[in-house]
């Protein structure tokens, strides 16, 4: 759970292992013998160190090179989470196309957020975990779900339906298909590639159905018998890994409205690809 809020605030993997190293360095020096709610003790460290972090890392990531895309995890939750409504949240929670939006809030905004609607904490809980009063807890909350309502409005996907699309998606690209790639993808769809200035990668966020359906197209004839393709649950929905060697070269993962194909994300910085762990 604790790498959990870590991840959500920071978007990063080793961020978040890092700030979870820190918190349990912090419990073990601590006198626990007064803590009477060690997982509420141990939330409100982590919190708080992984809204230090962020605030040193946003710095960083304006000077960044290209877009900046969250760096992808595996989220096969498998059967610790049984129920399929607990299931659905907390997939959506660490979805590409969130973690995104989350980057416009403050890092207070964003503690809320996460603390709240990934995992339900009681504004009294939120509020004494960033000793702030519960009716400024209570409008951080409101600002943040408004901000994330206008950066990413909900659509319910069926996971089958998503990795149906996913499927037609690879099929129409790797074959050089472009009229049937484009009957996939909406007329005002995004193409957002991250390489961080260290593979290539469009260095701007592309748009429009037939700019990306060529751009896909010519990308795909390019590669030879060293490359390969897997399916993966990344960041709670399918995900195109792409093999070079057998080492990951890169990610690739569509956002779906109204049945056709709104976003494509392609994560090529090698530093975020080289803890993806694949089975």
């Amino acid at each position: 759970m604790l790498t959990g809020v870590a991840y959500r605030m920071l978007g990063r993997a080793a961020d978040a292992e890092d700030v979870v190293q820190e918190a349990w360095l912090r419990w073990s020096a601590d006198d626990r013998s007064e803590v009477r709610e060690p997982r509420a003790f141990l939330v409100r460290i982590t919190t708080r160190l992984a809204i230090d972090r962020l605030r040193q890392v946003q710095s960083r990531r304006e000077s960044y090179v290209g877009p900046w895309l969250p760096e992808p995890i595996v989220t096969d939750f498998g059967p610790s989470v049984p129920d399929t409504a607990e299931r659905a949240l907390l997939s959506d929670s660490v979805s590409l196309a969130l973690l995104v939006v989350l980057e416009s809030l403050s890092p207070l905004e964003r503690a809320v957020f996460v603390l709240r609607e990934a995992f339900g904490f009681p504004f009294a809980e939120i509020a004494a975990t960033l000793d702030r009063s519960e009716a400024a807890v209570r409008q951080l909350a409101g600002r943040a779900r408004r901000h994330v309502d206008e950066g990413r409005p909900r659509y319910d996907v069926d996971p089958v339906q998503r990795r149906d699309l996913t499927e037609r998606f690879l099929a129409a690209a790797s074959s050089g298909d472009l009229e049937g790639l484009l009957t996939l993808l909406a007329p005002d769809v995004r193409l957002v590639g991250d390489s961080g200035g260290k593979s290539k990668a469009p260095l701007r966020v592309m748009e429009t159905a037939d700019k990306i359906g060529r751009f896909l197209v010519a990308i795909s004839q390019g590669t030879d018998d060293s490359f390969g393709v897997r399916f993966a649950e990344v960041n709670g929905g399918p995900a195109l890994v792409a093999l070079v060697d057998g080492k990951v070269d890169s990610v690739f993962q569509i956002d779906i409205r109204d049945g056709r194909i709104a976003c494509v994300y392609i994560l090529r910085n090698p530093d975020k690809l080289q803890g993806l762990a694949l089975d």
